[in-house]
């Protein structure tokens, strides 16, 4: 059993690690210091990566790793396996005649009248898709018996077929997962070397399709995600680390090792996750109580909003998108999720002439290997970090803190051949084309996430972090109509420090029909005690001495309606005074979302909801622009850089962030240069350094802050200082 405490004297050592489609990002932190690195990914075994980063940090630190008290992971691995389709040979087991199901779907078209249409190609092929005779009826009970034989004679056809893992997915299984236990039973009798996943412990709710889709994505990514944890945490201990890694989640929260290799789905969005943390944390420190979280790397942007100080959460969403903006077009995985829209736009994202001769860029990415041209590993396309290096927002020798000996000639060659001469540009207008053309994918994104949610971008401050974030930042800011960005320290390892704001946490689901006149009252106590024990064990494996906190949360609708709402249950036993309160709370949240309850139509329940959470979360200290006059700050160089509005080179100041201090006012067009990313700050944005190390950028061509920002109406009312 491990714990998240401090075994040795002093302040507690804690590292996180994110490891992307590019770089791997680490973080050590030992009382108020911190140390980073940023390392290229070694795809084939990404432990590499991870362990030379964490040796290297130890030793700028001078610590061991036995003095390691937590380590916290968060990967992509999963979510590349899915969208790249490098999984496992999945088989599918799933009720007589159900097992088309997976092309089948919801029987919609997400786009009704393109006749070209494509659907997103199922994970696990037909000829390893097989029905087994069994039936069970919503309500639990066995029509058909399990055919055993037909199981057993099953499991040595897909062992001598090469398969690998195996979904499982019966019809109504989430009343009755007795089946679904029996055959993961003979599995393991007659095909031991079989990874085996039952969709009544990944997603244990209604709606077929939704359940099978993400079991059969558990099953996909359970081989390589298990293995890759397995040798980290080998490996880790044999340096020395005393307690086993721990898991950053896609909703937000740490689990354990053990939960990782079970259920992996809930790791396919865990670095965006810790990304969209640290955002929260940073917009508490600065009153800004309605954030856009942006955070670009090498591969994907991501892009949270933050109302409250609190990111959208989501009970689903969907992977490998045909179409990136429309919804349906991608397979949906059902699991806890911070919601956030993700698209392929990086520092490694591909620039090309399409066949319209528009320039277009990604969403395919060079990755770490060959990587963009620059890196001189033998890539030969234009990305976008190519783009950077050309223009000169790069520094060569300081980019990813040296690891990486950056090539602005090799960058050039590959925009004058693959853009600039099929576009009829030079080279740094091509340069400054990708820039400008991935600026406004990512402004779209976020415009068409604002209408999804019924949210306004312009209301927001812009919080960037990732390794190319700060250099697109404030231009994707203007786009926006938002008037305030701020840059976290460490912001080029953002996500990697979120993941040391995380709580650890758990959250489990039932569905459980019940209509709330006549609920059967002790059924559903047994069911909230059965989910509270299974998320307390959970949490207990990471904190068994902490206090827990328990969120109850009911999935209700109107008799004959087709979704659900969230309603919070009542604390205390479920009797008949906490099933009218719940009636009464969900009229009232109905009429909330929709305008008006339906007081005539029975309300029922569909699904049953418990998350356990360990101790207290930490609290962010105040952070704020210093009040005062501001001095100009001392340039510590300059540099060329291209211009695109006055199409010419030009210089411009550049400032080491690290130099900085509260007093100080940077005014664009410079640059603000550190380890691991740069901040461009555009002409008309002035930035300057909070009291706790963020750079805030204000636009001082917007409209006197009137409504451009929600800062301007917190606690913390720094624009207006910022904009003098």
């Amino acid at each position: 059993m491990t714990r998240i405490s401090p075994t040795s004297a002093g302040s507690p050592v804690r590292a996180a690690v994110d490891v992307g489609g590019t770089f791997t990002d680490i973080v050590l932190e030992h009382g108020e210091r911190r140390w980073s690195a940023k390392l290229l990914t070694t795809p084939d075994a990404p432990e590499n990566a991870v362990l030379q980063g964490i040796d290297e940090l130890l030793a700028r630190a001078g610590l061991a790793w036995p003095r390691v008290d937590l380590l916290i992971l968060g990967t992509t691995l999963a979510t590349n396996a899915l969208i790249e389709r490098k999984g496992a040979r999945t088989a599918l087991l799933t009720t007589e005649g159900f097992r088309d199901l997976v092309e089948i779907g919801l029987e919609d078209r997400f786009a009704q009248y393109d006749i070209f249409l494509d659907k997103p190609q199922p994970l696990v092929p037909r000829h390893w898709r097989h029905g087994v005779a069994e039936r069970v009826d919503a309500r639990g009970r066995v029509l058909t018996p399990l055919d055993e034989a037909q199981v057993a004679g099953l499991a040595r056809t897909l062992v001598a077929a090469g398969v690998e893992s195996v979904a499982v997915c019966f019809l109504h299984s989430y009343a009755f997962p007795e089946h679904e236990r029996r055959v993961r039973e003979l599995l393991r009798q007659h095909a031991p070397q079989l990874w085996v996943s039952l969709s009544s412990d990944v997603c244990a709710e209604i709606r077929e399709f939704p359940r099978l889709s993400t079991t059969s994505a558990n099953a996909y990514v359970q081989p390589l995600v298990s293995g890759y944890l397995r040798r980290l945490d080998a490996a880790a201990r044999g340096r020395g680390l005393r307690a086993e890694p721990f898991l950053m989640t896609s909703g937000g929260a740490i689990a354990t090792l053990r939960t990782g290799i079970e259920e992996p789905v809930r790791l396919v969005e865990s670095g965006p996750a810790g990304g969209a943390i640290l955002a929260q944390h940073v917009a508490r420190q600065l009153g800004a109580a309605r954030a856009l979280s942006f955070d670009m790397g090498g591969t994907t942007a991501k892009i949270c909003y933050i109302d409250d100080y609190e990111p959208e959460v989501s009970r689903s969403f969907e992977f490998g998108r045909v179409h990136r903006h429309l919804k349906g077009s991608g397979l949906p995985i059902r699991i806890p999720v911070i919601e956030m829209v993700e698209i392929g736009a990086g520092g490694g994202s591909i620039a090309r002439v399409n066949h319209l001769g528009v320039i277009q860029v990604g969403p395919d990415s060079a990755g770490s290997v060959p990587g963009p041209a620059a890196y001189g590993n033998g890539g030969d396309l234009p990305t976008v970090t190519d783009a950077h290096a050309l223009i000169g927002a790069i520094d060569p020798a300081r980019f990813a803190v040296g690891k990486v000996d950056l090539q602005p000639a090799l960058a050039r060659r590959a925009i004058a051949a693959g853009l600039a001469e099929p576009a009829g540009l030079d080279e740094a207008q091509a340069a400054q084309a990708i820039i400008e053309v991935v600026t406004e994918n990512m402004a779209n994104a976020a415009r068409v996430h604002a209408s999804e949610l019924g949210k306004t971008a312009e209301e927001h401050t812009l919080i960037a972090f990732g390794g190319a974030a700060p250099l697109h930042a404030a231009n994707l800011a203007r786009k926006l109509g938002i008037a305030t960005v701020v840059v976290p320290e460490s912001a080029g390892v953002g996500s990697a420090v979120g993941f040391l704001w995380a709580p650890v946490a758990y959250q489990a689901v039932r569905s459980f029909h019940q209509p709330l006149a006549g609920v059967d009252l002790a059924a559903v106590q047994r069911l909230l005690d059965a989910l509270t024990a299974d998320v307390d064990a959970v949490v207990r494996r990471a904190a068994p001495a902490a206090a827990l906190a328990h969120k109850r949360q009911v999935y209700m609708r109107y008799a004959g309606q087709g979704h659900e709402i969230a309603v919070d249950l009542p604390e205390g036993p479920f009797d008949a005074a906490a099933a009218a309160a719940l009636g009464e709370r969900f009229a009232a949240r109905y009429a909330q979302i929709y305008g008006r309850s339906l007081p005539h139509i029975a309300a029922e329940a569909v699904s049953w909801s418990v998350s356990a959470q360990a101790g207290e979360p930490r609290q962010a200290p105040p952070d704020a622009v210093a009040d005062g006059a501001a001095t100009p700050a001392a340039a510590a160089g300059r540099r060329a850089l291209y211009h695109l509005e006055q199409g010419a080179w030009t210089e411009v100041p550049v400032f080491e962030r690290a130099t900085l201090a509260p007093e100080h006012l940077v005014r664009g067009p410079a640059l603000i240069v550190e380890d691991e990313t740069t901040t461009f700050v555009p002409a008309g944005f002035e930035a300057r350094r909070s009291r706790l190390g963020s750079l805030v950028l204000a636009d001082t061509l917007a409209d006197a802050w009137t409504g451009a920002s929600s800062v301007t109406a917190a606690r913390n009312e720094y624009p207006e200082e910022t904009a003098a």
